[in-house]
C-alpha cells in the first residue's frame, strides 16, 4: 500500500467513525425547523415576507439575510421531513472532517496524527456535531476558509481572492460568518499586509462588503447587529449559555481542547493563528457553543505534532466498512426525537382557532412548520428586546413571563417538567387539556376573566 493509500484510508476510516457517531446521535434541534417553515413561506408567496409571518408579536423590524438557508431547509423537509435535515447534517460533518483532515496533511502531519486530533476534536464538539441546527453550513464552510488561508499563508497566491465569494455564501446561509470574517482580517493584518500590503486591504475591504450581499442588501448589518445583541446573548441564556463546569458535554469539550493545544504549542503556530487561538478560547468560555470553532481550528495544528505509540493499520478498513453500515442503519432509523407528536400539535392548533400558540422553542418551531400561528420563536432577535425578555422569562418560568399570555394567547403548548410548565400549572385561568410523555396542552379556561 502506498504512502497516499494509506493516508486516505486513515482519513477514510477516521471520518466514517465521526459520521457514524454523529449519526446514532443525532437529532433535530431547536434553530433548524423555523428555517424551513419560514422557507416554505417564500416559496408560497414567491417573495420574501416582512418579519416573521408565522409570529404574532411584531417582527416588521427584522431584516431577513439568510433566505438562502431557508430555502434549502424548506427543500429538505420538504423532500425527507426530519431525516432529510439530518443527511445534510451528516453530509456536513463530513464534508468538515475531510477538509479538516487535508489541511493537517497539506502542513505535514502524519495519517496517525491526523486521526488522532481529528477524533479529539470530534469527542469535544459532539453536540455541534450530532444536533442539527443552521449552524451545519458553517461546519463545512470554517474549514474550508481556514485551510485556505493557511495555503496562503505557506504559498501567497492570488487565491486569497476566493475568501469573497465564500464570504458572501456564508452570509446568505448562517450569522458565523461574522467570525469567518475575524478569521480572515486576522490573517490579512498579521501575515499578509506586510508582504503584500494592496491585495491584503483589497481582499479585507471586499470581505467586509462581502457580507451584505444578501436579500437584505445594507440591512444585513441591522441583522447582524440583531444577532450579537439580542437578550438571550446578553444573559447568557439557552444557546448562549457560558462554558460550564458541572455540564459533560463541556467538560469534554474543555479536556479535548486542553489536549490539543498542549499540541499546538509544540507546532510553532504563526502570529495571525495565535490571534485566532486567543479569540476563540475567550469566545468559548463566553458561550460554549463557540467551542466548536476552537476544536476546528486547533485540530489540524495539533496533528503535526501527534505522534501515536500504536498504530492499526489493518483494522482501517474493517472500520471504514462498519461505519457505513452503522450510518446507514441510523439513517433508515432516522433522527431521535424528543419533540411534541404530529397529534399533539394538531390539537394545539385546533384549540387555538387561529390565535398564536404559546410554546417552547422547539414546540413553537414545530407549530410554525404546521401552519400554525405562534407568539414568538427563534429567531429570537427577530423581536423587539421587550418580547425577547417576556418570552425568554416565560422559559424560564419566571412570573414577569405571564405578560406573553396577554397577547390574545388562548393555548400554551409545554414540555412535561419544565419551568415553563411549573408556571403555567399555577397561572390562574388556564387549566390542561391534554398531553403526552413528552409535552402539556394548557388552554384558558372559557369562564376565566383573569389574564
Amino acid at each position: 500500500m502506498t504512502s497516499s493509500h494509506r493516508s486516505n484510508l486513515y482519513l477514510a476510516a477516521t471520518v466514517g467513525v465521526i459520521v457514524a457517531v454523529a449519526a446514532l446521535s443525532a437529532r433535530v434541534g431547536a434553530d433548524a425547523q423555523w428555517l424551513a417553515a419560514l422557507g416554505h413561506v417564500i416559496v408560497q408567496r414567491h417573495s420574501i415576507p416582512t418579519g416573521i409571518p408565522f409570529a404574532a408579536a411584531p417582527t416588521s423590524h427584522w431584516h431577513n439575510a439568510i433566505v438562502l438557508a431557508e430555502l434549502i431547509f424548506n427543500g429538505l423537509e420538504q423532500a425527507l421531513g426530519d431525516r432529510g435535515l439530518m443527511l445534510a447534517q451528516l453530509l456536513a460533518v463530513g464534508v468538515a472532517f475531510v477538509v479538516l483532515g487535508r489541511d493537517a496533511r497539506a502542513s505535514g502531519a502524519d495519517p496517525p496524527g491526523i486521526s488522532g486530533a481529528l477524533l479529539l476534536a470530534a469527542i469535544g464538539a459532539l453536540s455541534s456535531l450530532a444536533i442539527v441546527r443552521v449552524q451545519l453550513f458553517s461546519l463545512v464552510l470554517f474549514p474550508v476558509v481556514v485551510a485556505l488561508l493557511r495555503a496562503e499563508a505557506r504559498r501567497p497566491s492570488r487565491r486569497i481572492w476566493l475568501v469573497v465569494p465564500l464570504l458572501a455564501l456564508w452570509s446568505n446561509l448562517h450569522g458565523t460568518v461574522l467570525l469567518g470574517l475575524a478569521v480572515v482580517l486576522a490573517y490579512l493584518v498579521c501575515s499578509r499586509l506586510r508582504r503584500d500590503p494592496l491585495v491584503a486591504v483589497g481582499v479585507g475591504v471586499a470581505s467586509i462588503l462581502a457580507l451584505c450581499l444578501t436579500p437584505a442588501l445594507a440591512g444585513t448589518v441591522a441583522y447582524y447587529h440583531g444577532l450579537l445583541t439580542n437578550v438571550a446573548a446578553d444573559r447568557g441564556q439557552g444557546m448562549w449559555a457560558a462554558l460550564s463546569l458541572t455540564s459533560p458535554l463541556d467538560l469534554l469539550l474543555i479536556a479535548a481542547a486542553l489536549t490539543l493545544a498542549v499540541s499546538v504549542a509544540r507546532a510553532r503556530p504563526q502570529l495571525w493563528e495565535w490571534a485566532v487561538l486567543v479569540a476563540l478560547g475567550a469566545l468559548t468560555i463566553q458561550a460554549s457553543r463557540n467551542g466548536v470553532w476552537l476544536l476546528f481550528f486547533l485540530a489540524p495544528l495539533a496533528a503535526r505534532t501527534i505522534k501515536p505509540t500504536r498504530t492499526w493499520h489493518t483494522l482501517l478498513a474493517p472500520v471504514a466498512v462498519a461505519s457505513l453500515a452503522v450510518i446507514a442503519f441510523a439513517v433508515v432509523r432516522g433522527p431521535t426525537r424528543d419533540d411534541a407528536a404530529p397529534a399533539l400539535l394538531s390539537r394545539a392548533i385546533a384549540l387555538a382557532h387561529g390565535s398564536p400558540v404559546l410554546a417552547e422553542d422547539q414546540f413553537a418551531e414545530q407549530i410554525a412548520l404546521a401552519g400554525g400561528r405562534v407568539w414568538a420563536s427563534d429567531p429570537i432577535d427577530a423581536f423587539s428586546r421587550r418580547d425577547q425578555a417576556i418570552y425568554l422569562d416565560w422559559l424560564q418560568g419566571s412570573p414577569s413571563g405571564r405578560q406573553a399570555l396577554n397577547a390574545a394567547v388562548r393555548v400554551v403548548l409545554v414540555s412535561r417538567g419544565s419551568p415553563a410548565q411549573t408556571l403555567m400549572a399555577r397561572t390562574p385561568g388556564f387549566t390542561a387539556v391534554g398531553g403526552d410523555a413528552t409535552a402539556r396542552i394548557y388552554e384558558v379556561r372559557s369562564d376565566s376573566t383573569s389574564r
